[in-house]
């Protein structure tokens, strides 16, 4: 079987319960597109003893005839998750050379289920940024240029690297986390599937901490179909996370019959920004007519605090990270710097958090114990609280009206080139954020999908936003906007 890499979860699954493939075969054609990829900067750490290993495994699990749907599929992990006796780093200087003794929740489930792991992925460090610029392995790079030059694009972030292998046919999925839109906007940017679920559907143990109420992991597919399969695998309750939910995961692939009659599809008036370039504007309009087309009602929507959603969420995502970072000190584990003679505790402390974070790590970390300190902490952290609360309430009415399903930009531009924005004043980079912030301060599962491409050649993405726990449904309307769109472009080799 020829173009072994191109296959999605869902054919690769047929194929090898057909025998026409097996686990073993798909990894090794992975590992050697990997090999001839290293231009992208996707895979940061290979694990191909472990990998094919675990596709023997998987092999003799399916020749017994009782394997799961993810069993003997290979996957990237995004460098945020544990993975035992395998570096990593978060992307950080500050990490290096950690080699955890555990297994994050998430990676577990899915050895559990016979998935095959090549190796770790790029991103911003800490999970911090919009375009894997932060990343102490260097840029990750889009494997997406325009039609008219050949300067690198960022593949977006933090969940870059995971973006890059999926869509360059590296690994047939990613992991990925999103704590502000680290699954959605590097999916949109790159031409795949990225799902956000609730917060709580996937368990948070051994996934590095960068704001523990946002931070959710979520798979990064080819197809929704794919991220229906991949999330029945990674989801479900975790009694090592406190904020996990103990529900019942549902089959997720189940719910996609294909069919939205009836369904109430809400168009936000408060998502049309100034300024959003016209393509932006005209896809949007493309995708509700799409959904209309398919038997679903569209229904125009408020969400009034959505302009508070960026500044809050910058005020919130930043504190939570200045305390989850406080633990990286120099003294248990990962880089500790070199002392003078007669430095203390507290010299060390500060040496090793100087060289051991990135210029946006120490960024967030300064802002975070700004807004946390004594006299701020009323005027900033507790008033981005209560906003946070009200724009909850502002998607808890909307529901509450009967609306199904949000549809949303994912980005409000295409991919922009490394270094066109590094440094700009960061608040641009922020601004990449605008639509999917609120998803994570309300908890919410949002997708971004395919949907076309803007004038330069590049992947332009839709993003819909989905009632709590609800994630079957929410896929189900994405998987009628993938198949309406009919988004088949793939980005042309030049690395």
């Amino acid at each position: 079987m020829s173009d072994l890499t191109k296959l999605t979860l869902a054919g690769a699954r047929d194929a090898l319960r057909k025998a026409e493939t097996t686990s073993v075969a798909l990894t090794e054609a992975c590992l050697a597109e990997i090999e001839d990829a290293g231009a992208l900067n996707a895979f940061v750490h290979m694990t191909p003893e472990i990998a094919i290993d675990q596709a023997r495994a998987a092999d003799a699990r399916i020749a017994a005839g009782e394997a799961p749907a993810m069993c003997g599929m290979p996957l990237g992990i995004k460098d945020l998750f544990c993975t035992r006796e395998v570096p990593s780093q978060a992307a950080s200087h500050i990490l290096n050379g950690f080699r955890p003794e555990y297994e994050s929740t998430v990676t577990q489930k899915l050895w559990d289920a016979g998935a095959v792991m090549l190796g770790k992925l790029n991103m911003d460090e800490f999970a911090m940024g919009s375009s894997n610029e932060s990343s102490v392995y260097g840029n990750a790079v889009n494997p997406w240029r325009r039609d008219d030059d050949d300067a690198p694009l960022t593949p977006g972030g933090s969940s870059g690297g995971s973006a890059a292998a999926v869509a360059a046919d590296m690994c047939l999925a990613a992991t990925g986390t999103d704590t502000g839109g680290s699954i959605r906007q590097p999916a949109a940017f790159t031409g795949i599937v990225g799902l956000k679920p609730t917060y709580g559907r996937c368990s948070r143990w051994g996934v590095v901490a960068f704001a523990s109420s946002l931070d959710q992991a979520g798979p990064m597919t080819k197809t929704v179909r794919d991220a229906a399969i991949m999330l029945g695998a990674m989801a479900g309750h975790d009694p090592k996370d406190s904020t996990s939910a103990d529900l019942v995961v549902p089959d997720f692939e189940a719910a996609i019959t294909g069919d939205i009659r009836g369904k109430k599809i809400g168009i936000p008036r408060e998502y049309r920004m100034d300024g959003m370039p016209a393509e932006i504007e005209k896809l949007w309009a493309d995708g509700a007519a799409m959904l209309r087309d398919a038997g679903a009602e569209i229904v125009d929507i408020s969400l009034p605090h959505t302009k508070y959603a960026l500044p809050a969420y910058y005020v919130i995502a930043p504190a939570e990270a200045s305390s989850n970072l406080a633990r990286y000190d120099g003294v248990r584990y990962g880089h500790r710097a070199k002392l003078a003679q007669g430095d203390g505790i507290v010299q060390m402390y500060e040496k090793t958090r100087a060289e051991g974070f990135g210029p946006e790590v120490q960024r967030r970390v300064m802002i975070g114990t700004y807004v946390l300190s004594a006299g701020f902490y009323d005027a900033y952290y507790n008033r981005a609280r209560k906003v946070r609360t009200l724009i909850k309430r502002d998607f808890e009415t909307v529901f509450a009206e009967g609306i199904d399903a949000i549809l949303t930009p994912a980005t409000p531009s295409a991919a922009f080139g490394l270094g066109e924005m590094a440094e700009a004043d960061p608040v641009q980079m922020y601004l990449n954020d605008v639509f999917t912030v609120t998803v994570n301060l309300a908890g919410l599962p949002g997708i971004a999908v395919p949907a076309g491409l803007d004038a330069k050649g590049l992947p332009l993405g839709l993003q819909l936003i989905g009632r709590p726990w609800e994630e079957g449904d929410l896929l189900n309307t994405a998987e009628v906007l993938e198949r309406a769109a009919g988004f088949v472009s793939k980005p042309s080799k030049w690395w």
